[in-house]
């Protein structure tokens, strides 16, 4: 059985609280284990590259990994919860800064 999509939102940040969208798809398998996740803050204004992705944090192409403003660095995988958690620090870290 192949691994499903249980979440698809894409949540629009207002001009007024810092601009762009936030991203988030999780797919899982039979068991309910997260197998693929994109999580992502693009904002087109902050950065023209990697499709306006700010921050982000996958594992496509068979690792997991975070995107910073066009840099991508392979990150330690602990657990689906910390990687959403770091990414949720991450972009509010940005939005403070902005």
């Amino acid at each position: 059985m192949p691994d499903r999509k249980i979440i698809d939102e894409v949540h629009k940040i207002s001009n007024k609280r810092g601009n762009g969208q936030l991203r988030r798809e999780i797919w899982v398998d039979q068991n309910g284990r997260v197998t693929r996740y994109n999580l992502a803050y693009i904002n087109h204004d902050l950065h023209h590259g990697d499709n306006g992705r700010v921050v982000g944090y996958d594992n496509q192409h068979g690792y997991h990994h975070r995107h910073y403003f066009g840099q991508i660095e392979p990150i330690a995988f602990i657990s689906f919860e910390q990687i959403e958690e770091q990414f949720q620090q991450d972009w509010i870290s940005l939005r403070q800064q902005v």
